[in-house]
């Protein structure tokens, strides 16, 4: 009978080259499927399920040229049109941010007067008692496109005034642009002042 040797098996060893070829080849797998097929996929689906998210949720005016994003903040300086919120950095969008003052911070302070002293100026029939707070606070993001429906209506006498619109027609279009809580829970109620004050120019130019 043959008696099968079974000692260990020797190895060949693996050259240097060997290892180095299998790094580049691996290295090559992940990039194709990483740095352009995975993104060329998700690119093509987003397109096809949700095209205006996936190009920025541009918003367009009459003439269908774009004037913003329904996601970023506009500072609106002409008193004939709803405000929003106070942004510490101009609404850049690149700079994403605030400066997270405390409540006793002077520059937070003269911040604060200053919009007040503005609201004062443009809305002398609405008391200072009456302004919502948002109107006068930064956003954590600096780049918050809402407001409070609140925020909104305090705004309408004025509008009111330089627009010639009625106030109960100025109320009509606050109510049609408030958008609820998310799936009836999240959030608060909330007014986008882009789309409102799109809304605005085309109650305008009627």
């Amino acid at each position: 009978m043959q008696i099968v040797n079974s000692g260990a098996i020797e190895q060949k060893p693996v050259s240097k080259g060997s290892y180095i070829f299998s790094v580049i080849r691996l290295s090559l797998v992940f990039v194709v499927l990483c740095g352009i097929i995975y993104p060329l996929a998700s690119t093509a689906l987003a397109q096809v399920l949700m095209p205006s998210q996936a190009n920025g949720s541009l918003l367009k005016n009459g003439e269908g040229q774009v004037i913003g994003s329904e996601l970023i903040g506009q500072n609106f300086k002409n008193p004939a049109f709803f405000q929003g919120r106070v942004s510490s950095i101009e609404y850049k969008a690149e700079a994403s941010g605030s400066n997270n003052y405390g409540p006793s911070n002077p520059d937070l302070l003269e911040r604060t007067s200053d919009s007040i002293a503005e609201w004062k100026a443009n809305n002398p029939d609405v008391p200072v008692s009456e302004l919502p707070i948002d109107l006068v606070t930064n956003s954590g993001s600096g780049l918050d496109p809402h407001i409070s429906p609140a925020a909104a209506t305090v705004q309408i006498p004025r509008i009111s005034n330089l627009t010639g619109i009625s106030a109960d027609k100025l109320e009509a279009l606050v109510a049609k642009y408030t958008e609820g809580r998310d799936l009836g829970v999240f959030g608060e109620e909330r007014v986008n002042v882009l789309k409102l004050n799109l809304a605005l120019m085309e109650t305008t130019a009627n």
